[in-house]
């Protein structure tokens, strides 16, 4: 099937999907609220093979130090996927189901498999990383930019991680565990019971953002929008606490957001 977009719907619900565009939900749209900031780099995109920054770009890929290209110097930032065009394998009105090919500069072959699932009243993003030979490690995330304001109070963002991993000046986790501070974030946050984390925007729409995973890294230094990213590992994770993809163990991960009107 081709990469064109594809459009989910569900009670008043809307979801664009970009497969052509890094695989990413482009727009989320609630009674014809946009919940999404729009733009080619914004909505939602997936992060893998790793999430967030991998220190100058290199990980340890069994005894192999391996050099990623720097995309954010001095670092390499949130996987390779995010650039690609994704194949949409199958699409119906309240799934679309996209892969893509893990290649260059990622030096193992693998195949990343995300459903993108709607209801009335939820999105669930699922995702699988497998391998077709050698086994690698790997990380799963999502960055979602929610709009700050939906034309009304900004949003207020609600959560209660058990740590922060403390952020040291080359804004990678310093390997310490501090306790919450205040905002704003570009920070990882440890939530061992799962990630939850509430988006209230006052008089309009509450958005639960959930996780089976213990990781999420919160961004809202924009004025535009604030992120709340769940993934399987903290940044710099392929070197400090690597999943590991096998090929008979392929690394899954999911996250919902649900919503309810106020």
């Amino acid at each position: 099937m081709s990469d064109e977009d594809i459009t989910l719907t569900a009670g008043d619900a809307e979801v664009t999907v970009q497969p052509g565009n890094g695989g990413r939900v482009g727009g989320l749209r609630i009674g014809g609220v946009e919940l999404l900031r729009q733009g080619e780099r914004f909505g939602c995109f997936p992060m893998v093979p790793w999430c967030g920054r991998t220190r100058e770009g290199r990980f340890l890929d069994g005894a192999e130090v391996r050099q990623l290209p720097l995309n954010a110097p001095p670092h390499a930032i949130h996987g390779t996927v995010r650039d690609s065009a994704w194949r949409t394998a199958r699409a119906g009105t309240t799934e679309a189901v996209l892969t893509c090919e893990l290649v260059d500069p990622w030096p193992h072959r693998g195949l990343v498999t995300q459903i993108v699932a709607l209801a009335e009243d939820a999105l669930t993003l699922t995702m699988s990383v497998e391998t077709y030979d050698s086994s690698f490690p790997a990380q799963i995330g999502w960055h979602p930019w929610f709009n700050r304001n939906l034309g009304g109070q900004d949003v207020a963002l609600d959560f209660d991680p058990a740590w922060q991993e403390e952020r040291g000046a080359d804004h990678l986790p310093t390997g310490n565990r501090i306790d919450p501070k205040p905002g704003p974030w570009d920070d990882c946050f440890g939530m061992p019971g799962g990630v939850e984390a509430t988006l209230t925007w006052p008089g309009r729409l509450e958005l639960k953002v959930t996780s089976g995973e213990e990781w999420v890294v919160v961004y809202d230094e924009q004025r535009e929008a604030v992120c709340v990213e769940p993934q399987t590992g903290p940044p710099n994770g392929l070197n400090t606490l690597p999943r590991l993809v096998t090929p008979l163990e392929p690394l899954e991960a999911s996250t919902t957001w649900s919503w309810r009107r106020l």
